[in-house]
């Protein structure tokens, strides 16, 4: 996913690295029902991936029901009942932006619910830094269309080369190690291959959790179903050190220079770069010949195209 210009960012709380490793991880932040609208900007903006997308207002998204608290979890999602122009805006949809940045930390983000595996569709979980992307750019859950695994990738300004970190990885790593290249559009990705790491799999066992620690030397990501979360992320001592292989497992590159200020962006969007750019490579395109038609005239596809958060907690 791609980051917006400067222009279109909010001013951040930038939240410095202090913690030493020996000593654990200290809970910075821990963002749930209770504090979350006031801990995240939604930014109405245009969608930076030329998605077939229209990213309300708080205002409109709450009075539309695509915004709101459910108990102790935090839903935000997409319109499934109008039928639209082809031709117009797009489907509306939320774009979240937390007012916290940071400079190295553990994300640990405990999610009920993802948007579904849907034709068009193209939900993503990331953290980016200022000025893409020369800041930064960390996806941790993204995929497209009927996909069922989740794609990993980091995306940053020239010179950052990755390889596969000492603690090895259960994912498979794709394309090019150069993060870096195309401008930094190509990324350096990897595939996690587990059935239940994205979209309607993930949904179908209840959902789970994700970690994602940086620093200087590493950035590593995990991935639990519900049910195998490991009991010191429960308990909010997590110990990185006690969860063996990650799912992506990104070393060789002096991260410092290339992450900084991150902020924690979640959005759902359609078509665009990645999920209309493949379209006519999936079984989408013998429904529809046209990503945004389809997605314009479905509006039932997506009933399940929502985000429903238990918590996100940052340490340091």
């Amino acid at each position: 996913m791609l980051s917006v210009s400067p222009s279109l960012r909010y001013g951040a709380v930038v939240v410095a690295f202090f913690a030493i490793a020996s000593r654990g991880y200290t809970l910075v932040n821990d963002f749930n029902s209770a504090n979350w609208m006031s801990s995240f900007q939604v930014e109405s903006i245009p969608d930076p991936t030329g998605g077939f997308v229209t990213y309300l207002t708080q205002a409109e998204a709450e009075a539309d029901g695509l915004y709101k608290i459910e108990g102790n979890q935090v839903y935000f999602g997409v319109d499934n009942t109008n039928v639209i122009s082809p031709n117009g805006p797009g489907r509306n949809s939320v774009r979240l932006q937390s007012n916290a940045a940071y400079n190295n930390a553990l994300i640990i983000g405990d999610f009920a619910h993802m948007p579904g595996s849907d034709c068009g569709i193209w939900p993503a979980f990331w953290v980016v830094g200022p000025n893409w992307p020369s800041g930064g750019e960390i996806d941790i859950i993204e995929g497209v269309n009927i996909g069922v695994q989740d794609q990993m990738t980091l995306h940053t300004s020239p010179g950052c080369t990755v390889n596969v970190g000492t603690q090895g990885q259960t994912g498979t790593s794709t394309g090019d190690p150069n993060c870096g290249d195309g401008g930094g559009y190509n990324g350096c990705a990897v595939v996690d291959y587990v059935g239940t790491s994205y979209g309607t799999a993930f949904n179908s066992v209840g959902g789970g959790v994700y970690a994602t620690l940086w620093n200087a030397s590493v950035i590593q990501i995990w991935y639990w179903e519900r049910g195998h979360v490991p009991a010191d992320v429960t308990a909010g001592a997590p110990d990185p050190a006690r969860w063996g292989s990650p799912a992506a497992d990104f070393s060789g590159c002096l991260f410092d220079t290339y992450f900084k200020n991150m902020n924690i962006i979640f959005d759902t969007t359609f078509c665009g770069s990645w999920a209309g750019a493949v379209w006519g490579q999936s079984s989408c395109a013998t429904v529809d010949a046209s990503c945004a038609d389809y997605v314009a005239r479905n509006p039932q596809a997506y009933a399940d195209g929502y985000w429903l958060v238990n918590s996100v907690k940052v340490y340091q």
